[in-house]
């Protein structure tokens, strides 16, 4: 294995519904783990419940050394590390870091659609609701392009990221063979 292994961070799969478990046990074997939750409120029939939920569901980060790795897929509820192949793929510090201050600032949390550059997007909510384009992102500024093929020619106006929502496409039988 390479020295890059060494003390990093990592996402574990874990079971359904065994984030918080698997964070304990990790945490009780000394190592250093998280699962960020945020809290929501669910109507039922009777009564609206508030609910703490993982912000992603079936993951755990650890700290570890991918070289001694055993103790780490043997926790209960632990499926995988993830990676290519039988090789971890280690998280970028400046991520896991920015997570944590955020996960514990005490401010309002909650899951986000994961956005790239070049996505297909709907807008909304906003005056451009209903609107359909590609998501480009143009000096830490995000904009809508609205293209007309025919013509060879786009659009683009300035939208804010909350309004914004990924369009997923179907595959026609042609690209799924």
């Amino acid at each position: 294995m390479t020295e890059q292994l060494r003390d990093r961070w990592y996402a574990l799969y874990v079971r359904s519904n065994f984030e918080r478990t698997v964070e304990h046990c990790l945490k009780g074997k000394g190592y250093q783990a998280f699962s960020p939750f945020y809290q929501t409120w669910r109507k039922r029939t009777d009564r609206t419940k508030k609910l703490d939920l993982p912000l992603f569901p079936s993951y755990v980060f650890c700290n570890f050394n991918a070289n001694e790795r055993l103790p780490i897929v043997t926790t209960p509820g632990v499926v995988t590390i993830v990676g290519g192949g039988n090789i971890p793929e280690p998280i970028e510090l400046s991520e896991i870091h920015s997570l944590q201050l955020v996960a514990e600032s005490g401010r309002p949390v909650y899951p986000w659609p994961f956005l790239n550059p070049g996505q297909r997007i709907r807008i909304e909510a906003g005056p451009l609701a209903g609107s359909e384009g590609t998501l480009v992102k143009v000096k830490d500024e995000f904009r809508l392009v609205v293209s007309i093929t025919l013509l060879q020619r786009s659009m683009a106006v300035v939208v804010d990221q909350d309004m914004v929502r990924p369009l997923f496409e179907k595959l026609s039988l042609a690209e799924v063979a």
